[in-house]
């Protein structure tokens, strides 16, 4: 009934003061497959009145294109009232500021959401090193009963990902906004996003995982055809595809996660909605577009985690070098390696760091949030959104 009723109208869309149409809810929806409509775009049917919805205090004349029947579903999690309000572009140090200042506001809510992959996690881990200590593992009941529930929290942590992801995105949105939003709830709106960010992260894990296999493979070309200074150039030509192939794909899902979960968009549009933006503002310095603030949040979070790694391995990582520098034999390398890694037993230390990082994983999340309502406000809009502006306008012309 809804949607017959939406198909009798015609609406009038408004993009940053200007409006277009009226269209009809096909065109709409096939703007909205495009990307060029977004949920907070204004809009109004026409034959709403302006003078008349001027004098009412009640009606108000302009909606939201999230609130035209039968156009977005209707389940989207954040429409524009529920939105942070976007502010003026702000600079680097005060997106970095902002994200602490949530992390802090919801440190409760942020805490439990990552104690929902931390706990299987660790419980796998410590089953784990427990093996490691059992002799003939191999027909020990009990390390075969282990190694199971080693699995199992592994699986675990794998299928929980997705709605932490979805959690930090909601999360970060309410607490932004100065609302209070309670574990549970939080919890409960992220399981609906679970299919797509799932199949999300399948795809752009897979593929950061394939191309780092591709890079491995290049370094043992290099280590295994060090003689032959042919095979090191084709190993270079190799690493620079790789290299290319990396940014082309960094570039393209820089904003997957916002996507996915902020415009309850499906996962083709998410992967182009995020290309789009992190291509976008490049009337800017190239230091303020989305893309480079990008950039810069995964390397300062990148050379965190590598401190703390390098810092509870150097001693391994350093032996494990001169192992192989000395060794030629791969099975012989193969065989001492493993052997100091019984040796070394459970590391502690290297434990207490990872945990420390996975308890501050959400401020990376927290950060991307907001540098994506960052990037479409301000001057010249978000990218979905000019091109709504120009598309539109040619349509508009048309009628």
């Amino acid at each position: 009934m809804l949607d017959d009723q939406a198909m009798a109208e015609k609406w009038i869309v408004r993009v940053h003061g200007k409006e277009y149409g009226p269209v009809d809810i096909e065109t709409l929806r096939e703007w909205k497959t495009e990307g060029r409509l977004l949920p907070g775009n204004e809009a109004r049917p026409v034959d709403v009145d302006p003078a008349a919805a001027a004098a009412s205090a009640e009606k108000a004349l302009w909606t939201t294109a999230a609130e035209i029947p039968g156009l977005f579903d209707v389940g989207a999690l954040v429409p524009t009232a529920r939105r942070p309000p976007l502010q003026g572009r702000r600079s680097f140090a005060q997106i970095l500021a902002e994200t602490f200042r949530i992390y802090r506001r919801g440190f409760f809510q942020f805490l439990c959401l990552t104690l929902l992959v931390v706990v299987p996690s660790v419980c796998g881990q410590l089953i784990t090193a427990w093996m490691e200590t059992v002799p003939n593992v191999s027909v020990d009941p009990r390390a075969l009963v282990a190694g199971a529930f080693a699995l199992c929290m592994t699986v675990f942590t794998m299928v929980l990902w997705p709605v932490y992801i979805a959690g930090v995105q909601i999360l970060t949105v309410e607490i932004a906004a100065g609302r209070q939003i309670g574990f549970l709830t939080a919890l409960n709106d992220a399981v609906r996003f679970w299919p797509r960010v799932a199949v999300l992260c399948v795809f752009v894990y897979g593929v950061f995982f394939l191309l780092a296999i591709f890079a491995l493979a290049i370094a043992l070309m290099v280590v295994a055809g060090a003689s032959s200074l042919w095979l090191i150039f084709f190993a270079l030509v190799l690493l620079v595809i790789q290299v290319w192939m990396f940014g082309r794909f960094f570039i393209n899902v820089l904003f997957w996660q916002q996507f996915t979960v902020l415009e309850n968009t499906g996962v083709s549009d998410s992967l182009r909605g995020s290309r789009n933006l992190a291509r976008s503002r490049r009337d800017l310095p190239w230091f303020q577009r989305p893309l480079w603030r990008g950039a810069f949040i995964v390397s300062i979070w990148t050379v965190f985690v590598l401190a703390i790694t390098l810092g509870s391995e150097w001693a391994m990582l350093k032996h494990y070098f001169n192992e192989l520098i000395t060794t030629q034999d791969p099975q012989a390398l193969l065989q001492k390696l493993t052997a100091a890694e019984q040796a070394r037993g459970f590391n502690i230390f290297g434990f207490g760091l990872g945990l420390l990082q996975r308890f501050l994983q959400p401020l990376l999340g927290i950060a991307f949030v907001l540098l994506y309502f960052d990037s479409k406000s301000g001057d010249g809009g978000d990218t979905d959104s000019s091109r709504a502006r120009s598309t539109s306008a040619n349509g508009a012309e048309g009628e």
